[in-house]
């Protein structure tokens, strides 16, 4: 994996939502987004041909796997594990973004590990079991295996920041997943359609929305740490 060298190319952070890039954007940070691999793919080709690609983050949400992790709980990966086999991070840089984190609130929720990366969404708590037995990885994504393969194309480095949204023991009532759209954008019909459809999911929908705000108050805090301490700049 190449090492941190002089560079004007941008970072790019793949992230699986729209909410996710917005935090992750910043100067010298390119975001990209999709919920569909195809088109997180070519939106990450598209922002290197554009911008140069110095290093590849992938920063958002993912679903925990280990159980004593709870929502807003911060994972740096040391690995993932996913279709394209294993894929580990780069060590220096991953511990940079760890440093950056020291003396914020963050810093008490944040683990290293591994992350599984997935192709298609983990949303019962017994499958979140039985894959936190098989990797023993500490979180899934479904964009991670995209941003790590993609960097070790490109021979730059690859870090992994993303923070636990619905923890091992929830499972997503389909309310949850029914407004995410292909373009990592969603919207709110299709939820309201799906709570008329069973009403009783209105409770686990809200509890979602709570974790929801955890993950992303800890994305918040933790790019805003990263930008303080020049953590994601190489070069």
């Amino acid at each position: 994996m190449a090492g941190f060298g002089r560079s004007a190319a941008a970072v790019i952070a793949v992230a699986g939502m729209a909410f996710e890039a917005r935090i992750a954007r910043g100067v010298g940070v390119e975001a990209v987004y999709a919920a569909r691999a195809d088109r997180l793919e070519r939106a990450l080709a598209e922002a290197a041909d554009a911008h140069g690609c110095a290093g590849v983050v992938s920063f958002g949400t993912a679903g925990g796997l280990a159980p004593e992790l709870a929502p807003g709980a911060l994972i740096v990966a040391d690995s993932v594990d996913g279709p394209f086999g294993v894929l580990d991070t780069d060590a220096a840089w991953s511990a940079r973004i760890v440093a950056a984190l020291a003396g914020t609130p963050v810093a008490s929720r944040t683990r290293r590990g591994a992350v599984a990366a997935v192709g298609a969404p983990v949303v019962d708590a017994r499958e979140k079991d039985a894959l936190h037995r098989s990797k023993g990885a500490l979180a899934v994504d479904m964009e991670s295996h995209i941003a790590g393969a993609f960097a070790a194309a490109r021979g730059v480095p690859f870090a992994v920041c993303r923070a636990i949204v619905d923890p091992a023991w929830r499972t997503l009532p389909k309310a949850a997943m029914a407004g995410l759209r292909e373009d990592g954008s969603t919207a709110i019909l299709p939820i309201l359609r799906e709570l008329a459809k069973a009403p009783s999911q209105l409770g686990a929908l809200l509890q979602v929305a709570g974790d929801a705000r955890a993950a992303r108050a800890t994305l918040v805090q933790a790019r805003q740490a990263f930008e303080r301490a020049g953590a994601w700049r190489i070069g």
